[in-house]
């Protein structure tokens, strides 16, 4: 019987697993014997030789005696007992020695509002005289502030022809017109040019930095600090390697981010442009003095 064409998806190729007389699927040769229930298709590890299970589905194997137990550091994945402490100090999960950017929790802002509301007083304890100053503080302070902020969706020429590709579906054609938003406001605002440096809060896969340096074009003295807290699959980064501009990824929360602490912005003291088109965590929405100080 022939053999199912193979699946592609989410960017990745996947072996076809050939069917048996009957319709029922068999391991592709040479990988894992054991069928994962949630994805409906088989391990595709490869095991041991002479082994019919990879070390994680090693316990399928009667003959198979260890012991596997959930990692410590991540319990998705599992490890032999008697080789736990070897595995401990390679895992990926494993804590790293932090980067000199890494500053714990300076932009978290406070853990507990009482840190700063026993050292106030409460306005109805103000006098009329205290009052009326504090209110001309606060309108001082608020000059010039626009109340109303409009929604400004404009577009850039850098996207039109993936904006017009009829092979993207909806949800691509979604995530193009917010970044062509988000590079026609910045280029309104004379934020694109050359000799500066553009971070990308919360970047994923880096597009939104990738249709910047398609829009900047040949833009000399430009630099890309990409921040992300996860390990990201499928990332665009390698399309600019053989650019002169750099394209650096700093793994860390934007929490725990100093910006003044990393090497490259000590280094050249350029301007500093922070872009986002998806944001979450502890510091989002906070006082960003320390991130763009």
């Amino acid at each position: 019987m022939a053999a199912e064409p193979a699946a592609v998806g989410s960017g990745e190729r996947r072996a076809a697993e050939p069917a048996a007389a009957g319709g029922l699927r068999v391991p592709v040769p040479g990988r894992c014997g054991y069928f994962v229930e949630r994805k409906k298709r088989f391990c595709k590890m490869i095991p041991a030789q002479g082994r019919l299970f990879c070390g994680e589905h090693g316990h399928q194997e009667e003959e198979n005696d260890r012991k596997r137990i959930p990692c410590p550091l991540d319990p998705k994945h599992t490890v032999y007992e008697d080789q736990l402490q070897k595995h401990l100090k390679k895992c990926n999960s494993r804590e790293k020695p932090k980067p000199a950017y890494f500053v714990q929790d300076i932009n978290a802002g406070l853990k507990d509002a009482t840190e700063i509301l026993d050292e106030q007083l409460p306005i109805s304890s103000l006098s009329k005289e205290e009052l009326e100053d504090l209110i001309k503080k606060l309108k001082k302070a608020s000059n010039g502030i626009k109340p109303i902020l409009k929604d400004q969706m404009l577009s850039h020429q850098a996207l039109q022809e993936a904006l017009n590709d009829p092979k993207n579906g909806e949800s691509a054609f979604k995530h193009l017109k917010q970044q062509a938003s988000i590079l026609g406001n910045m280029e309104k605002l004379h934020l694109l040019g050359p000799g500066r440096c553009f971070i990308e809060f919360g970047a994923g896969r880096g597009k939104l930095s990738h249709w910047v340096d398609i829009a900047l074009q040949d833009a000399e003295n430009v630099h890309f600090l990409l921040v992300e807290r996860a390990t990201t699959r499928f990332k665009v980064d390698g399309k600019h390697r053989k650019r002169d501009y750099i394209f650096e990824r700093l793994q860390v929360d934007i929490q725990h981010l100093c910006l003044n602490k990393v090497p490259i912005l000590e280094k050249e003291k350029l301007p500093v442009v922070g872009i986002g088109k998806h944001l979450c965590g502890v510091a989002t929405g906070m006082n960003y003095t320390n991130v763009l100080a």
